[in-house]
């Protein structure tokens, strides 16, 4: 039964917004997790999610607090060991070994509904959560001392924060009135499940194009899920052609590292954007993940980046609590976006570089690229740095991931 009061009211039950809700509860503060519907409980062990995301070793350590890791690891979640990122043959590659570390592999590639449904039975057992099924906001008033939910039926609903993980299209960013910037990459994801004719070998392959990278995500031994960034209208293309057309296309992109693919399912297509809230908080009112930023998925980085924003909130909320201040004041959430804005927004810029860099034509800098990828290769002081980047090392970690 929901109250009419709570700690943390959190509108979004996704992987951010239901590990962000879980997360308060284990903390003991009162929660109420606001979603349209109950996320998917149930599916056919012969399909695949064609949402995926690359998991941090942080994201694991997060997850694995929480409780939901071995749920997860129940299902399915697919380790790998190496990652090679290419342009040009032999020259223009390197090769990330999670060994080189002395790592059992550089993280892990999980379906999303993987990820949500975990989260989501851990938040049906908690104690301290209601969940708000099918309701649609309508309003938000926020101050310091407590926040108002208003829905469309008439009830509201008081909180000390009300947390927005609500997506890009953040209802909870857009109410309490704070500005979105957004730059179009003019750039559309191509994404489908794909069968490898020689298995993925625990790599992930990632080959920069001049329209955008295609990236290779292993999802079992001989499947892997893709990601190919390209045009608009070059992904209307690959939408629009035949299975045997887009098999041979894909199979041509990867230049055969893995053999023959097979498109296994159907394909889809959304468009690339950068987003960045000019804000994350205000009083009584905290957003989360891609609510408060949205990067290229060329790195893969943006739930590793969500868990973080959780990670850090939660810290700033049990000190907070720990030292009888007003969850929802100013100050107090000002910690959390400190915390976190500066690190997004260099996260989201050097994703920038990176496509700016390798999107560009000019044959000088595509010889220097290929020298620089071919070095990194070649120095193990350059490729260990990239192979902790890729394991979520470097960052200060929230201490909720370190309890």
């Amino acid at each position: 039964m929901v109250k009419s009061r709570y700690d943390i009211a959190v509108v979004g039950g996704g992987m951010v917004g239901a590990s962000c809700a879980l997360a308060a509860a284990q903390q003991g503060l009162q929660v109420l997790l606001v979603e349209r519907e109950r996320p998917l409980a149930e599916w056919s062990a012969e399909s695949f999610d064609l949402r995926v995301s690359a998991l941090t070793r942080t994201s694991q350590q997060l997850l694995d607090q929480l409780g939901a890791w071995p749920l997860m690891a129940g299902q399915r979640i697919t380790p790998y060991r190496d990652m090679c990122v290419w342009e040009r043959e032999v020259l223009g590659e390197v090769t990330f070994h999670a060994a080189d570390l002395g790592e059992p592999d550089l993280g892990h590639i999980v379906e999303n509904r993987v990820i949500t449904h975990a989260l989501w039975r851990l938040i049906e057992q908690a104690a301290h959560i209601d969940v708000c099924l099918g309701k649609e906001i309508v309003g938000l008033e926020h101050s310091d001392q407590a926040s108002t939910l208003a829905f469309t039926d008439g009830q509201h609903i008081q909180a000390s924060v009300i947390v927005g993980a609500d997506g890009a299209k953040s209802q909870v960013r857009e109410l309490a009135g704070i500005p979105c910037h957004m730059q179009d990459y003019q750039q559309r994801a191509v994404v489908a499940t794909v069968e490898t004719q020689q298995g993925n070998v625990g790599t992930a392959w990632q080959r920069f194009m001049p329209t955008g990278p295609l990236a290779l995500l292993p999802v079992t031994q001989h499947f892997f899920s893709i990601v190919w960034s390209t045009t608009p209208t070059q992904a209307e293309t690959l939408l629009q052609m035949s299975a045997e057309d887009f098999n041979q296309a894909l199979t041509e992109a990867s230049q055969k590292r893995c053999g023959d693919l097979t498109l296994r399912g159907k394909r889809v297509a959304f468009p690339l954007r950068k987003q960045t809230a000019a804000a994350y908080i205000k009083p009584g009112v905290a957003l989360l993940g891609d609510a408060a930023h949205v990067i290229h998925p060329l790195a893969g980085q943006g739930v590793n980046l969500g868990f973080l924003d959780v990670g850090a909130l939660i810290d700033v909320l049990h000190h907070a609590r720990m030292h009888h201040e007003p969850l929802g004041r100013l100050g107090v959430l000002r910690r959390y976006e400190r915390a976190r804005k500066g690190y997004n927004q260099t996260v989201q810029m050097a994703m920038d570089g990176f496509k700016q860099l390798f999107g560009n034509t000019n044959p000088a800098l595509y010889a220097l690229r290929n020298l620089g990828l071919g070095l990194t290769g070649r120095i193990p002081v350059l490729r260990q740095q990239f192979e902790r980047m890729a394991l979520g090392q470097g960052v200060e970690l929230p201490d909720f991931v370190k309890r």
